[in-house]
């Protein structure tokens, strides 16, 4: 394993961010930044062997600085929308700032995608990582508590990316972390993801209303758009969906790693498969891309690459039925992700 370090730039306040590169000896190289706990940079080889960027980022820290759809990031302290930005937890309400026409988004104004992780670094003879920790403030964006919060990234030499999501707080809070990253794995910015094979094991999924905030009901995926049970190119369903922006509830026994989704494109023969502990992943087809310049200089078009976010269910704190977001002092919030790279 290969692990390295340099100084990816400075913010306002002249804090340093840094930038960890990670490469195995199957040619896999992650890059990670301090800067929202990013996962910035994947690349991976084709069935030729070439080694090609497969998710959408930024080359310079500016980028990520301004506003952008969560490229990469760690997002919190709930992922997803609350509708109207509001809950009610042990008969106290709470106002959230609301970032998303009328609803709260992936942790509000200033999530954990914009704030400064402290690194820790480390690398082993079969796997290296690096650890970011944050503290989140009683009261940040309207949480209550204060949360300690850690995300652990690994890779190791059999081509898996771990991301582990650990924390604690002082008071009962919604808790709900994911990643964000976006994906194309023919390679950043060489057209859309049409043609990619998609699959995802769950028997139901989450309707939305119109501000796509989930109505309560867990419906069958049989006869809709969004059986994606056995392999099928994406574009099958992209049209009668109308994009898709939905959560699916992962089908698992017991409270291990459950299979969450896999994905090859055939020209180049990569792939990937998603293992989690979390109940749900949402998947979405990068409708809102359309004109966004990235790495390199390129465009990223609409349906330019999608994301898996492994997470709790959208809005869980407003649906009594749904698996709890609710962390109390006392507890530890534990979730781990898995994403195995492979290429055929």
């Amino acid at each position: 394993m290969e692990l390295s370090h340099r100084i990816f730039g400075k913010i306002s306040t002249g804090e340093e961010i840094d930038e960890f590169t990670i490469t195995n000896r199957n040619g896999v190289t992650i890059r990670l930044l301090s800067f929202g706990g990013t996962l910035s940079s994947v690349q991976t080889i084709d069935a030729h062997e070439r080694a090609e960027e497969i998710t959408l980022g930024f080359d310079t820290l500016e980028g990520y600085l301004g506003s952008h759809p969560y490229f990469g990031a760690t997002v919190g302290r709930v992922a997803n929308r609350i509708a109207k930005g509001a809950f009610s937890l042990d008969g106290q309400s709470y106002s959230l700032y609301c970032n998303d026409g009328p609803n709260h988004l992936h942790g509000g104004k200033r999530g954990f995608d914009h704030v400064v992780w402290q690194a820790s670094p480390f690398s082993k003879e079969v796997q290296a990582g690096v650890r970011f920790s944050y503290t989140s403030p009683d009261g940040e964006e309207g949480y209550p508590g204060n949360l300690n919060v850690q995300v652990t990234y690994t890779l190791d030499e059999g081509d898996d990316l771990e991301m582990r999501y650990e924390a604690t707080g002082d008071k009962p809070t919604p808790v709900n972390l994911t990643n964000h990253t976006y994906w194309n794995l023919k390679g950043a910015g060489n057209g859309d993801i049409r043609d990619h094979r998609m699959t995802i094991y769950a028997d139901s999924y989450l309707p939305v209303d119109s501000d796509l905030i989930p109505t309560g009901e867990l419906r069958k995926v049989v006869g809709t758009p969004f059986n994606f049970r056995a392999e099928k190119a994406i574009r099958k369903g992209l049209e009668a969906s109308g994009g898709y922006d939905h959560c699916f509830a992962i089908k698992r026994k017991g409270e291990g790693l459950a299979k969450a989704a896999r994905v090859y494109e055939p020209t180049t023969g990569r792939g990937f498969e998603i293992h989690t502990t979390l109940p749900g992943v949402q998947y979405y087809t990068g409708n809102f891309l359309t004109g966004m310049v990235g790495r390199g200089g390129r465009e990223f078009a609409k349906h330019g690459a999608f994301c898996l976010e492994t997470e709790g269910f959208p809005d869980a704190v407003n649906h009594p039925a749904f698996p709890s977001v609710i962390l109390r002092p006392g507890q530890r919030y534990q979730a781990t992700t898995k994403i195995h790279f492979f290429c055929q």
